[in-house]
C-alpha cells in the first residue's frame, strides 16, 4: 500500500511539474510571437520598410528621381493609415523573398503574384490586385503572330524577368520556345528592341506600354492569357501583421480606393508625363 501511495504521489508531482513546464514554454512562446510582430516593430520604429522592384507602372522613378506607381501609392497609403513613414528598398526581383526573410525590409509590396511555391517561404495577404500575362513582340521577327500559341515554336526566343511568374507561364503555354532570362526589366526590352528576342512575356500592362512607346519596332498582344492574384508578402508565422494588412486591404477596397488607383495606373496614360 505504501509503495502504491508513493508511486501515486510521485506521478502527481511529475504531472504538476510537466504542466508547469508546458505552461511556461507556452507563455514564453506567446511572448516571443508578440515580441516578433512586425507591425508592432514598425509602429515603434515609426517607419514601414517596403521591399519592391521596378516594374512599369507598378513602381518606377519620375523625372525628379522620386518613386511613383501603383504599388508606391498603395504602400504610401498603408504607411499613412498606420501612422508611420514609408521607406522603399529597391531589390532585384529574383532575390526579393530571401531579402524579406533576412529582415532587410518588413513587407513586399511589389505586384507579387500569390503562388503555392512562394507560399512555402512566405505568408500572403488576401489579394489586393490582379494581373495577367501578355506579350510584347518584335514586328519583324514575329510578323503574323496574333496569339500566344503562335510563339510556341522551337525557333522562337522569348524573354522574361528572372523570378517572375512569366517564367512558368512561358513553360506552360509556350514550352517549345527558347527562354532567356534577365534580372532587370530595361535589359529585357532592350534585347527585344535590338532584335535578339521574338517577344517578351510580362504582366499587363507593361507589354502594351512598351509597344506604344516604340510603335515602329514593337507590337503587343494585349489580351492576357492568364489571370493572377496579387498580395503583400510577409515572413511566415507573423499572424498579427498579416491580420492587420488584411483588415487594411478590406477597408480601402470597400471604399473604392484600390479600384480607383488601379484604373488610373493601368487603364490610363495620364501618368506618362511624369516620367517622360
Amino acid at each position: 500500500m505504501k509503495t502504491l501511495r508513493g508511486f501515486l504521489q510521485a506521478l502527481i508531482t511529475a504531472t504538476l511539474v510537466f504542466s508547469l513546464v508546458i505552461s511556461a514554454s507556452a507563455g514564453k512562446l506567446q511572448k516571443q510571437l508578440i515580441a516578433e510582430s512586425t507591425i508592432e516593430t514598425v509602429i515603434k520604429r515609426g517607419v514601414l520598410r517596403v521591399g519592391m522592384s521596378t516594374f512599369v507602372p507598378w513602381a518606377m522613378k519620375d523625372k525628379t528621381g522620386k518613386f511613383i506607381g501603383f504599388e508606391i501609392e498603395v504602400a504610401t497609403r498603408l504607411a499613412k493609415d498606420t501612422g508611420v513613414e514609408v521607406e522603399f528598398i529597391p531589390t532585384k526581383w529574383d532575390g526579393i523573398i530571401p531579402a524579406l526573410l533576412t529582415g532587410k525590409f518588413d513587407v513586399i509590396i511589389g505586384g507579387m503574384t500569390i503562388r503555392p511555391e512562394r507560399n512555402l517561404k512566405v505568408n500572403f495577404t488576401i489579394p489586393y490586385d490582379y494581373s495577367g500575362q501578355t506579350i510584347c513582340a518584335h514586328q519583324k521577327l514575329a510578323a503574323g503572330f496574333k496569339k500566344p500559341e503562335d510563339f510556341n515554336r522551337p525557333e522562337v526566343i522569348l524573354g522574361a524577368r528572372l523570378g517572375s511568374t512569366s517564367v512558368p507561364a512561358i513553360k506552360r503555354f509556350m514550352p517549345k520556345a527558347k527562354l532567356r532570362l534577365f534580372s532587370e526589366e530595361p535589359q529585357l526590352y532592350q534585347e527585344l528592341l535590338n532584335g535578339n528576342l521574338h517577344g517578351v512575356v510580362a504582366s499587363l500592362p507593361t507589354p502594351a506600354y512598351q509597344a506604344l512607346k516604340y510603335p515602329d519596332v514593337l507590337f503587343a498582344i494585349t489580351e492576357p492569357f492568364s489571370r493572377e492574384l496579387i498580395g503583400f508578402a510577409v515572413r511566415k508565422g507573423d499572424f498579427d501583421t498579416l491580420n492587420y494588412f488584411n483588415s487594411w486591404i478590406r477597408s480601402v477596397e470597400a471604399e473604392g480606393w484600390l479600384l480607383e488607383r488601379h484604373n488610373y495606373w493601368f487603364n490610363t496614360r495620364e501618368w506618362e508625363s511624369l516620367i517622360q
